[in-house]
């Protein structure tokens, strides 16, 4: 298959709303590519690189190269020049990897360009991810849905379930099983208001237990072997020796589970996750900062335990099957309760001691991989700033012609002026985008850098957070973490927007 074809696809989904069209368009695709095509096709079009990462940053992605007049790149062409490029390393790596995205993007056309850079730099939002892949696989091989989302459930792998079901259908999904030493895919929270909104919701008892702001890790257990893999299945075992020790401590021979990696004080309270997460994301002098800032483990879930699977067994059995091999001191703090007084206080308790809230857990769902399931609420309280626009992203993909991406400041009473915190495009909706793309115009000053347009800081805009990080990123020193928008505040002037003092304060507070 011609690489043009893909990149055709890719545009078509991208321009067309309705998801049932997506769906359709992407089952016709799956249906034409070959064997050897599939994986990397379903990765491609999920947003994804078969190689995770090949070393291809922005700046060799913004290099101008004319593009070919006619396509004659077949998917297994490009597929074998992202492997040569990520085999780069070592000395003289980086003009040989340049030269082969030369290589690349002068073979490509301009539509297959465009698609190549949207995919390397990870903003390949064409509606057509994960949740619609799933259905154009069940659509494209004639089988259930729910049979295809239990495959990938287990698998960990989605490109490999669609190469699997396109060769052999059902029958070959039926292969999928949970193996220890394979990550899959955690399962992730919906949100709730309160642990009182929780509780009903669940069915009126729930058992709740700390949201511990670490690092995610899934472990595998197989004798003495221990694996241990990131939220993105990213192998890290290399860099926790004190986790793997305590796993290997454990009363179990196979076993699977679902933990947090935390940094805490000498008093046991939580140290930042900045600083939980230069450690976990540490490769080097592993040893020196492992006394420096140990990790502790702590397993909230398991989904496989000496031999047997219990990812659909419901949450208590889980539950006492993970008693039964983990130790109190690496068990989540956890409550069983059906009163909404008893929860409330629980949530009091997790936030003194200083963690990030508490998640309600329903005691009758299975483990849901890979999804954010209706089981799992997660409840925390959410702090807000009104911030400063002070310049604003064209968007690419489905927000294609909107003005996008966000860059918020905060007023510096020293300088007088305002200091860039971070950016977000999350939680725009698209009335929102049609009203910014106006607004925004309408405030932007001087030439376009690229796709940034600066703005008079004129517009104030409320945005919720988790939290607050050292960042030598931005020239206060800070950063928010994980930003999204709430509303723009029309009502407020920017002289009355919060301050970089403000932020600040609320950072050394967490620390």
């Amino acid at each position: 298959m011609l690489f043009e074809t893909v990149a055709a696809a890719s545009s078509e989904i991208a321009a067309t709303p309705a998801r049932g069209a997506k769906v359709k368009r992407l089952a016709e695709l799956l249906t034409a590519v070959d064997p050897a095509e599939a994986v990397p096709v379903a990765s491609w079009l999920s947003g994804e690189l078969t190689q995770r990462q090949i070393g291809v940053g922005y700046a060799a992605l913004r290099e101008s190269v004319l593009p070919a007049s006619e396509p004659s790149l077949s998917v297994l062409d490009v597929e074998t020049l992202f492997e040569q490029i990520k085999a780069c390393a070592g000395s003289g790596s980086q003009p040989a990897r340049r030269a082969l995205v030369h290589r690349l993007f002068g073979a490509a056309t301009e539509r297959e360009q465009q698609f190549l850079r949207r995919l390397l730099s990870g903003d390949l939002r064409q509606g057509a991810l994960a949740g619609v892949m799933l259905d154009a696989i069940s659509k494209a091989t004639d089988t259930p849905l729910p049979v295809v989302r239990r495959a990938v459930m287990v698998a960990g792998d989605l490109p490999a379930v669609a190469a699997a079901a396109l060769a052999g259908g059902r029958e070959a999904l039926a292969e999928f099983r949970l193996r220890v030493g394979y990550p899959v895919h955690p399962m992730l929270a919906q949100t709730s208001p309160s642990p009182e909104d929780a509780l009903t919701t669940l069915g009126g008892e729930a058992a709740y237990e700390y949201k511990l702001d670490g690092a995610r890790l899934q472990i595998h257990r197989d004798g003495d072997e221990v694996r241990l893999f990131t939220r993105t299945l990213d192998d890290v075992t290399a860099r926790l020796p004190e986790v793997v020790a305590a796993i290997r401590a454990m009363p179990v021979r196979t076993l699977i589970a679902d933990g947090e990696a935390i940094a805490l004080r000498s008093d046991g309270r939580p140290e930042s996750f900045q600083t939980t997460a230069s450690r976990f994301g540490s490769r080097r002098d592993v040893e020196a900062l492992r006394s420096a800032i140990p990790l502790h483990c702590f397993v909230f879930d398991v989904l496989h335990v000496d031999g047997t699977d219990v990812i659909d067994e419901p949450g208590w059995a889980r539950a006492e099957a993970l008693r039964a091999v983990v130790p109190v001191s690496a068990q989540v703090p956890r409550l069983v309760t059906s009163d909404a007084r008893q929860a409330r206080e629980f949530l009091d308790q997790a936030l003194a001691a200083g963690h990030e809230g508490v998640v309600a857990k329903s005691l009758t769902a299975p483990y849901e991989a890979g999804r954010r399931g209706a089981g799992w609420l997660k409840i925390k309280p959410v702090r807000t700033l009104d911030l400063v626009v002070l310049a604003v992203e064209w968007g690419s993909g489905r927000r294609r012609g909107w003005l996008s991406n966000i860059h918020l400041g905060a007023r510096d009473d020293v300088s007088g002026g305002f200091v860039m915190l971070g950016k977000t495009f999350k939680g725009m909706t698209d009335e929102m985008l049609r009203w910014q793309t106006e607004r925004f115009t309408a405030l932007a000053v001087g030439p376009t850098e690229s796709h940034v347009v600066r703005v008079r800081p004129e517009q104030v805009v409320e945005i919720a957070f988790d939290g607050v990080q050292r960042s030598s990123r931005y020239p206060g020193g800070v950063a928010l973490r994980f930003a999204r928008v709430l509303r723009y505040r029309d009502d407020k002037p920017p002289s009355e927007a919060d301050t970089l003092e403000a932020v600040r304060a609320i950072l050394a507070e967490a620390e």
